[in-house]
């Protein structure tokens, strides 16, 4: 059986290439001086919001004063706030891995014992489920995770479960938000009096569908399996929901069941959908994620995709709808590190950061069709999913380009976004105004990401997955399922290691299998889910555009003169 220590993580050992010597050495000094300058860069926002905004949920960086965004609390000011409510250190929580990863033992233990006497959650406020999900339920789960490993011993105190009682304490009043006839999550909940009298029923598809991980790491933890049969049921009474071409809508009613917006794509209201698929595969092993996820990885692969981009389509038809690149795609090549598509994320990446150096940052929206910027989403957040793939994509392959983007992004990062009291928003990316707002992300996974891109000690030879929210979750063998002999034939295969036998897929190999450059492994048949069928059985064609791309060899097949598809085209 597949044992969790050799799970398909991206961070499992690079293949050995020969390397010139002294190259190696330029990577190696610049990696350090580029861990240094993003190490500043964590540390300027965090210690600003750490005088400005603590403990309320973010900064404003130009003003130096704070938000409560993940509330409707988040737009009123200081004198309209309840008297109860003082924020959710959401920042805070949201740094605690952050902070773990960059070797700050005391600035984490104070945070654990600040929390640990401090937060609470019993507060008449109205908050966004997937948003306090992913942030604050992640954030405690992967902090009590770090706190309990004793090859981190990030505590040297006394620590007593305090943070997985405020997580368990935090997932009990998600609970009511499931109590729908589809069993599907309303999107808002209020932490005291659970769902409100007239709340709207409409939600999106991540909204509901992205509730696995946190959620299922939060009963492996307890003992309690509320919380994850809720996300589990809720996951599954999405998927039942889809088209017959196995594509999803982007909102839905949590009440009739019915979808509101039928377009949908790998971006907004959909993308940790499939993330939190593959991801759930890999911590848990129920086969049924790898079920879903696979079929909607391929449809998003026929419906989608269009060369390097992907635009959105109708999910009843499959025929385009919006042909537009948004920032929040730009996870979607790590994703793909993580299956072993990695000729694909490769080419996806390229332009994405082809976009970020035309611009200076990423746009929210540009229209693909127009060659325009969409002209009301002309920000950038300070998002991550950029550097997130960055990350993965030089974990995979070694190339020392990815360092060369990473660095790219950090001199944009400061130069336009950093401000004396922290880093800030873009609110037009065409001039560059600044809006006064710091995410929490930039801390949890903007910085994170960058600096395990050039410095990557704290996952190196561990088995972790990070959550939407980049909270690193370790994969333990306690938490997975017995897994058959084999799982999908055309997927996997075994490789000797040792005395005993470990799966081994495309991920695990870093490469497509027909270019591993390794003797031993090309003796060995192996396949990638970066296989598209041709559009006929008989393999007829017309076109290119009838022809898949290759199960073993990730490559993209063609039409011959004769008219049928296989790989005719030299390397």
């Amino acid at each position: 059986m597949f044992r969790p220590k050799h799970v398909f993580i991206c961070f499992l050992i690079s293949f050995a290439f020969f390397i010139d010597p002294s190259s190696q050495h330029v990577d190696d000094v610049k990696k350090q001086q580029m861990r240094e300058k993003v190490r500043e860069m964590f540390y300027h926002a965090y210690d600003n919001y750490m005088t400005y905004a603590f403990p309320h949920d973010e900064l404003k960086p130009i003003t130096k004063s704070f938000t409560d965004s993940l509330s409707e609390l988040g737009n009123l000011k200081l004198e309209h706030l309840p008297t109860d409510y003082n924020g959710s250190a959401v920042t805070l929580v949201e740094s605690l891995s952050s902070l773990a990863i960059l070797g700050n033992k005391t600035e984490f233990e104070k945070g654990v014992l600040w929390l640990s006497e401090n937060l609470t959650f019993d507060v008449d406020v109205r908050v966004n489920l997937f948003e306090c999900n992913i942030r604050l339920l992640g954030g405690l789960i992967s902090a009590h995770l770090l706190a309990i490993d004793p090859t981190n011993r990030l505590i040297q105190g006394s620590y007593n479960n305090e943070l997985l009682r405020l997580a368990e304490d935090l997932g009990k009043r998600f609970l009511p938000a499931f109590e729908t006839p589809t069993r599907i999550p309303y999107a808002w909940i209020n932490f005291k009096k659970g769902v409100m009298e007239n709340e709207t029923t409409e939600t999106s598809t991540s909204g509901c569908g992205s509730l696995i991980l946190e959620m299922g790491a939060l009963s492996r933890l307890t003992g309690d399996p509320r919380f994850e049969s809720a996300a589990l049921r809720a996951l599954r009474q999405l998927w039942r929901m889809r088209s017959s071409l196995d594509l999803l809508g982007t909102t839905l009613d949590v009440v009739t069941g019915e979808w509101l917006e039928y377009s949908s794509g790998i971006g907004a209201g959909v993308d940790s959908f499939y993330e939190y698929l593959m991801k759930a595969y890999i911590l848990f092993g129920k086969e049924d994620y790898w079920r879903m996820f696979r079929s909607a990885y391929l449809a998003s692969q026929k419906y989608f995709r269009y060369g390097p981009w992907y635009h959105e389509a109708n999910m009843w038809s499959g025929k385009p709808t919006y042909w537009q690149l948004t920032s929040l795609q730009a996870f979607w090549p790590g994703l793909q590190v993580l299956v072993g598509d990695v000729a694909a994320a490769n080419s996806s990446h390229w332009e994405f950061f082809h976009a970020w150096e035309k611009f200076g940052v990423i746009p929210e929206r540009y229209l693909l069709d127009h060659q325009m910027i969409h002209p009301t989403e002309r920000y950038y957040p300070l998002r991550p999913e950029l550097a997130e793939s960055t990350f993965y994509l030089y974990q995979a392959t070694k190339d020392p380009w990815y360092l060369d983007v990473g660095e790219a992004m950090v001199k944009s990062l400061n130069r336009y976004t950093k401000v004396a009291g922290g880093f800030a928003s873009v609110r037009d990316v065409t001039t560059m105004q600044l809006e006064d707002h710091q995410h929490s992300f930039f801390l949890a996974e903007t910085c994170k990401y960058l600096y395990l891109l050039f410095d990557d000690s704290f996952v190196a030879k561990r088995n972790y997955i990070f959550t939407t929210e980049g909270h690193p979750i370790q994969v333990m063998r306690s938490w997975h399922e017995k897994l058959p002999e084999s799982y999908f034939s055309g997927n996997w295969t075994f490789s000797k290691s040792g005395e005993w036998e470990s799966g081994a897929s495309a991920l695990s190999m870093k490469v497509c299998p027909s270019i591993a450059p390794n003797s031993r492994l090309r003796e060995q048949h192996r396949e990638s889910v970066c296989h598209v069928p041709d559009q006929k059985i008989d393999h007829k064609c017309w076109s290119n555009r009838e022809c898949g791309v290759d199960a073993t060899t990730c490559r993209q097949r063609s039409c011959s003169e004769v008219g049928f598809c296989g790989l005719w085209n030299p390397l």
